[in-house]
């Protein structure tokens, strides 16, 4: 929204073009800071301790000519924009064009401690928003609170980037006429944004960490691998939550999911790229929710993710750490204890399990899944309320082959010299009720703080609400350990006075950080684990495999 009739008229055009947060300490924790970045100048809203910039252009609106091509810079925009409000987020899979979703999303937030100017040169926190490359599920979370329990010492940054179709439709075709991975690049172009413009908000270009959740997770390790492991200068740390490693397509096996879906879209003949441009986003989002009609809705999830295209990424990510092309910084990755729960069928017998894996694992055959089954007999788990007998092990085997197994082998990179590993296990009363325990990513709304970032779980609306209340203690515990990792690549520098010293992960000592409420303590990463592990490591070659 451009400014008009407003006292800020009458501020002189040299004092605008002298204000980049240089402001005098008189002016006050309360008067609002403009920004000029060149291709626009955006005034923030000033809070008690911070400074909020929302809504902030990254790149040109990826609309027209523009849909499935890599980010483009924005456009100079005239006048002083108001960056006082949240942005909408981008359009996701089976979502339809709101105010709220579009695709016209390609927005940054920035939250500065109010004291911050150009010379304050601080630390750098890049939080990537999950929702499985297929929505924006994590979007606009406050970093404010972040900002205020850092000892105004850090600069909090998230923003949108491209989902489904509009983020990950691949395929020679694509390529030819445009660029795949663009939800990726999409990525890659804001952290090109905090190099060039980040100084003017306070913040260490030469000092980024990236954090990441669930899909946000798994896009920092692309970031890791991309190139081989090139150092483009863009971080220097990072953090992964509930990294997802599935199968990653090439570009000649996403042809067929391209052709598919141009045809329910009837973009046929010798110009699909040109008649999909054409279509509004809602129709690309709905339809491709199915993009063939075998697809269970999983399976169909998986078809819009990030691909081998042999420039960004050469190979599938557990081949591409196994080889060390990989960016060996300062890590911190982890997992919550019931990683699969929200995931997983409420399956009552095996076959149905048996199904489950089929779906997400098309590579294996019949008698590799039923040794893959075979090491979670349901016996061994303890019944989960109101679900299923075949739940338990359902879940847990979700958890390892996707998210577990992973994260183990991730932290186990000789080469990365540096690696600190976590297991989430703060017990919500209203997640355990609804048989999820502790799911997959919960230690989000601990990390932004009580009110700073809302559950988006399905099916236990309130679960979250506990960090105000019996769970609270384990709020500023976990506050700090990141919080020092951002400032110092070391989450032991600034921890809790109390918390216990946190070990690093070892090829020759595997142990994590067992994260729960008035009791965290380090534990061995157990061996019926790694046993379960080595068997999902056995058959990743056949998971990988090009059809």
């Amino acid at each position: 929204m451009r400014i008009s009739n407003s006292p800020c008229r009458a501020i002189s055009l040299a004092f605008l073009l002298s204000t980049v947060l240089a402001l005098n300490p008189a002016d006050g924790d309360r008067t609002p800071k403009i920004v000029d970045l060149g291709y626009a100048r955006y005034q923030g809203t000033a809070l008690s301790g911070v400074h909020q910039f929302l809504g902030m252009r990254y790149a040109e609106p990826p609309i027209g000519d523009l849909r499935w091509r890599a980010p483009r810079d924005p456009s100079p925009i005239p006048g002083i924009q108001r960056a006082d409000t949240l942005p909408p987020i981008c359009i996701g899979l089976g979502e339809t064009t709101t105010a709220n979703k579009t695709e016209d999303c390609l927005f940054v937030n920035v939250f500065a401690p109010s004291n911050a100017t150009p010379t304050s040169n601080l630390p750098v926190w890049v939080y990537i928003q999950g929702g499985g490359f297929v929505t924006n599920a994590n979007a606009n979370y406050n970093g404010s609170d972040l900002v205020v329990k850092s000892g105004s010492g850090i600069i909090l940054v998230n923003f949108n980037y491209r989902v489904g179709p509009l983020g990950f439709l691949a395929g020679a075709e694509v390529r030819r006429n445009g660029d795949v991975n663009v939800g990726l690049l999409d990525q890659r172009k804001l952290l090109h944004w905090v190099q060039k413009y980040i100084h003017s908000f306070g913040g260490n270009p030469g000092h980024v960490v990236i954090h990441g959740a669930s899909a946000g997770g798994t896009s920092v390790t692309h970031h890791l691998a991309a190139h081989d492991g090139r150092d483009d200068g863009l971080f220097v740390g990072a953090i992964g939550e509930s990294v997802a490693w599935t199968r990653s397509l090439t570009i000649r096996e996403s042809d067929a999911n391209f052709a598919r879906l141009a045809a329910r879209l009837n973009c046929t003949g010798v110009s699909r790229m040109r008649c999909l441009r054409r279509l509004d986003a809602s129709t690309i989002q709905t339809l491709g929710y199915t993009p063939h009609e075998e697809a269970m809705a999983l399976e169909s999830q998986l078809l819009f993710q990030p691909v081998i295209d042999d420039d960004l990424f050469t190979a599938p990510l557990y081949r591409l750490f196994a080889q060390g092309k990989f960016l060996a910084v300062p890590l911190i990755v982890g997992c919550d204890t019931n990683e699969g729960s929200l995931f997983a069928p409420n399956a009552s017998q095996r076959s149905e399990v048996v199904s489950f894996v089929q779906g997400w694992s098309p590579q294996l055959h019949g008698p590799q899944i039923q040794q893959l089954v075979d090491l979670y007999p349901p016996a061994e788990f303890a019944p989960v309320p109101g679900r299923a007998r075949f739940f338990p092990p359902a879940s847990q085997i979700f958890a390892d082959g996707v998210f577990l197994c992973p994260t183990a082998w991730i932290a186990s990179r000789r080469r990365i010299q540096r690696v600190w590993n976590y297991r989430y296990n703060v017990r919500d009363h209203v997640a355990v009720a609804a048989g999820l325990g502790v799911p997959h990513t919960f230690e989000t709304e601990a990390i932004f703080g009580p009110g700073q970032a809302e559950s988006i779980r399905p099916g236990f609306l309130g679960a979250g609400a506990s960090y105000s209340t019996y769970n609270a203690a384990v709020v500023p515990l976990l506050q700090n350990y990141l919080i020092s990792f951002v400032k110092d690549l070391d989450p032991n520098s600034l921890r809790s006075s109390g918390s216990p010293f946190w070990e690093p992960f070892t090829p020759d000592s595997a142990v994590r950080l067992k994260i729960q409420t008035n009791r965290t303590a380090m534990e061995a990463l157990p061996l019926d684990l790694q046993g379960r592990c080595d068997v999902w490591y056995s058959f990743e070659g056949i998971m990988q495999e090009e059809k």
